[in-house]
């Protein structure tokens, strides 16, 4: 019989991401084709008890009881969650596995193996309504590897051969490289933290809500996205044009116009939550939000508070 291989991105997080372990098969609608399968693993954090461990301290929090602590404790051991994201169309021979491993694409591999570990905790979180629950990404990992392996072998985690994979990506080439520049070149974020945490400063309302449409909108979910997007723009018309900025009044010009298209793509989500059964699944149809249009708002968004946080913010 031909030796089946499947590839992998797997990633490993200092927590536990939620979800229990085990395999996870993912599909974009009912009767489709799988597209991912998801193994979720926790790796022990070696809670052994030689001495000087604090383990009598964790049974003492478990019975309710205060314990002493030491004036300089040692770390507490967290759990890890290995979690590798595999493509279930197998490869014959292991020629096209290096083949894959040598031309791997590595900012969009990791980005999708994200994407869809984000998929399996957004829906954890959904399905157990808790709001604590919060997605990954690669650069948190502790370490990314790709590889591949025989079915058991990956299923449980492992590999017959594997690669780790530097994050984040480096060179001027680089997507991630260039949003981060881009991003970080007009932010004081440290000065703002300061001034936001000494009162000097607050934070605009559109600001959340412009950074939770931003993680909608690069997890897929338009919806969401429009949604929230609509919000933090109407928000952020109001609430940089209260503040009088004469060096902001083309980019709030620019946000008014944007506002129309954007109420336009909130409202067709909201008229066809109306109509649409329950049963419709994630896949959406051809009245789905246009992402181009929800993508250029928020990025022209995301421009607009760069340029008030490198100019100055309130001191309101």
């Amino acid at each position: 019989m031909a030796q089946q291989l499947f590839v992998f991105i797997q990633m490993e997080f200092p927590w536990v991401l939620g979800p229990a372990d085990g395999r996870y098969l993912m599909r974009r609608q009912d009767d489709g084709e799988p597209e991912r399968v998801i193994v979720i693993g926790t790796l022990d954090a070696g809670r052994s008890s030689p001495a000087g461990r604090r383990d009598g301290g964790l049974l003492a929090r478990r019975a309710g009881r205060a314990a002493s602590v030491a004036p300089e404790p040692a770390p507490e051991p967290v759990a890890t969650t290995r979690v590798t994201c595999i493509d279930p169309v197998s490869l014959a021979a292991e020629n096209q596995a290096h083949a894959w491993l040598e031309e791997l694409d590595r900012e969009r591999e990791v980005d999708a193996a994200a994407a869809a570990v984000n998929r399996v905790v957004h829906s954890h979180r959904i399905a157990t309504a808790d709001p604590y629950v919060h997605e990954v990404s690669p650069a948190q990992a502790l370490v990314i590897r790709a590889g591949w392996g025989e079915g058991e072998q990956v299923a449980d985690g492992l590999w017959a051969h594997a690669r780790e994979l530097p994050w984040p990506p480096r060179g001027r080439g680089s997507r991630r490289s260039r949003r981060t520049r881009e991003r970080s070149a007009a932010l004081r974020p440290q000065e703002r933290l300061a001034a936001m945490l000494g009162a000097r400063s607050a934070p605009l309302l559109c600001e959340e809500l412009a950074l939770r449409a931003r993680g909608d909108l690069d997890q897929d979910r338009m919806a969401h996205a429009a949604l929230e997007l609509e919000r933090a723009l109407a928000l952020a018309v109001a609430e940089l044009r209260a503040e009088q900025r004469q060096d902001l009044a083309i980019r709030l010009a620019e946000l008014e116009q944007l506002l129309t298209g954007v109420q336009a793509q909130a409202q067709a989500v909201l008229a066809q939550a109306r109509t649409a059964p329950a049963d419709a699944g994630i896949a959406g149809d051809a009245r789905a939000p246009d992402e181009d249009v929800l993508r250029h708002a928020l990025e022209r968004l995301e421009a607009a508070l760069r340029a008030r946080s490198a100019t100055g913010f309130s001191g309101s």
